[in-house]
């Protein structure tokens, strides 16, 4: 279940506001499509969107430089990790982001891989989404209890 490929779209949500979609394709040819739409709420201490501040485009929301992110930083870093690591893969993308705020590479880049990532390896699987995520924490929890 190694991460092949990852292809990220800038998309219009519900609302109009542009957005990402991202598609993570898998060695046995698995696939999973997240998109991300933008968030309405903006906290101190959220994680922060990557938008791309030219006002000529889409008043300064566009999201071509998140994309820009996964293509040149999150694919190298996942290319050919275990898409059910779901765990260590988003901590790889935390780590390589290296801000609090998730502002270098995008909290919307990252999660939309993130979730990208759990879908194909719920259809790799040939269960629901729901039930692998159930699992997964299942595994982190019990890993937790055995390191206590």
């Amino acid at each position: 279940m190694k991460i092949k490929e990852i292809k990220a779209y800038e998309l219009l949500d519900s609302r109009g506001n542009p957005t990402i979609g991202v598609e993570v394709i898998l060695s046995n040819n698995s696939a999973g499509l997240a998109l991300v739409p933008s968030g309405a709420s903006t906290g101190k201490y959220e994680a922060i969107e990557k938008r791309d501040s030219k006002k000529d485009r889409y008043l300064g929301r566009g999201v071509l430089d998140a994309i820009n992110h996964i293509h040149n930083d999150i694919l190298p870093l996942l290319r050919d990790k275990d898409a059910s690591d779901l765990f260590g893969n988003d901590l790889l993308m935390i780590e390589a982001d290296g801000t609090d705020s998730k502002s270098n590479f995008g909290a919307n880049a990252i999660l939309a891989v993130s979730m990208a990532c759990a879908k194909a390896a719920a259809n790799s699987s040939q269960i629901n989404l729901h039930e692998y995520i159930n699992n997964k924490a299942s595994e982190f929890y019990d890993r937790k209890i055995e390191q206590k």
